[in-house]
């Protein structure tokens, strides 16, 4: 083979082996730039930034199959122990004294106040000579005292009849005089039970009355008081929704002595609040359910149509036993005016006479049974949560004419 031949075939040799070669390299080096880097060394934790929040898809931590502690086997930081926490007392329920004999008590409190009708009537009576003057005098007493004009002459003819009768009068004769003439005229056949006990069921239905102002919400709650004295259960309904707080105020005086109370909204509707109290009544097996109302006199009309409703809604239960009527002492004939309002309205069984040791107005127990017909029941003697006694005539007319 001639040497030109041999050379081209070397030559054409290495270049096909550094092409082969230079492809081989790329191939190589490209295959080298596709492998991932790998991953840099973790950064430090911050231990002041917040935890991070977990991703939507992100997997929840497998649980554990730990037994779950209590709350008691958990240590507080610091290892102290859980905070104990204490029971309150139970509300103290008082113990009212019993109303036997509570007017008796109360007697030096009322002959303070009335002390100026017996003494006056006394004096005047002790005159040696008793002419149309005096006379006169006696009777300007009595009407002072609120007894009313028909009243007092009555009274003024019995006492100028027994005293003609009698000719010489010594102290204690005309004393034991103007007292029997002066429970001649408060009465003391009169039935003055506070009906609370219908012998065919239970339990029994009074309904309070009055003006507000009056003392009529206190007078309930001490009734309730005078009830559970005399061994008695008692549920209040607390039917005046219309006045602020009329609710809170009994619910106050119930608590006190253990009475549960029945209230609805501000507001609300009476006869509702008196139907639930006299249904929760009957289904506790109480005694007693007193319901105190409304005593707004805006309009006879509208006072007539609010307490006729009440009535009407507590009658679906059962008839009330009583309606008592809460009159302030102190008001006078002011009082009677109120008094032919309520009693065109409800039927009044009874009357309470409040504040009777603030006034020197006595007469007006005469006066307001005179007018409407009905006995007076209860009187209140102060601000003491038993200041209000069953009122017995014998006492009231002791205290009168004092001793």
């Amino acid at each position: 083979m001639d040497t030109g031949r041999v050379m081209e075939t070397v030559i054409l040799a290495v270049v096909i082996a550094v092409v082969v070669l230079g492809v081989l390299g790329g191939l190589v080096v490209g295959s080298r730039r596709k492998k991932s880097l790998p991953p840099p060394p973790p950064a430090a934790p911050d231990i002041t930034a917040p935890p991070a929040e977990p991703h939507v898809g992100d997997e929840a931590e497998t649980p554990r199959d730990e037994p779950r502690r209590t709350i008691e086997e958990v240590d507080l930081p610091g290892g102290s122990a859980p905070p104990v926490v204490e029971e309150l007392p139970p509300t103290e329920i008082e113990v009212p004294e019993p109303t036997a004999g509570r007017l008796v008590r109360l007697r030096t409190r009322l002959s303070r106040s009335q002390n100026a009708l017996g003494k006056g009537l006394l004096t005047l009576l002790s005159r040696e000579h008793l002419d149309d003057d005096t006379w006169e005098e006696i009777e300007d007493i009595l009407l002072t005292a609120d007894v009313g004009v028909a009243p007092t002459q009555e009274l003024v003819d019995g006492l100028r009849e027994r005293v003609k009768v009698l000719g010489t009068r010594t102290p204690d004769e005309l004393r034991g005089l103007l007292r029997a003439e002066l429970l001649k005229l408060v009465g003391t056949e009169v039935d003055r039970t506070v009906r609370t006990e219908p012998e065919e069921r239970k339990p029994g239905i009074v309904m309070v009355v009055g003006v507000n102002g009056t003392g009529k919400t206190t007078t309930t709650g001490k009734l309730a008081r005078v009830l559970v004295a005399d061994g008695r259960s008692v549920v209040l309904g607390a039917a005046d929704t219309f006045r602020a707080a009329a609710a809170d105020q009994l619910q106050t005086w119930g608590e006190r002595v253990g009475a549960h109370t029945v209230r609805g909204p501000e507001g609300g509707d009476p006869a509702s609040v008196a139907f639930d109290a006299v249904k929760e009544g009957k289904e506790m097996g109480v005694d007693v359910v007193l319901i105190d109302t409304a005593g707004r006199l805006h309009t006879k009309t509208g006072l007539m149509d609010e307490l006729g409703k009440v009535k009407r809604v507590v009658e679906k239960h059962a008839p009330l036993d009583e309606v008592l009527l809460v009159l302030d002492a102190t008001t006078g004939q002011n009082g009677l005016v109120q008094a032919r309002v309520f009693a065109e309205v409800v039927d009044i069984t009874g009357i309470v006479l409040t504040k009777l040791d603030g006034t020197a107005k006595g007469g007006i127990v005469v006066a307001v049974q005179r007018e409407l017909g009905v006995p007076v029941k209860l009187i209140g003697l102060g601000e003491g949560a038993d200041d209000l006694a069953p009122f017995e005539p014998e006492a009231f007319v002791d205290a009168l004419i004092g001793d």
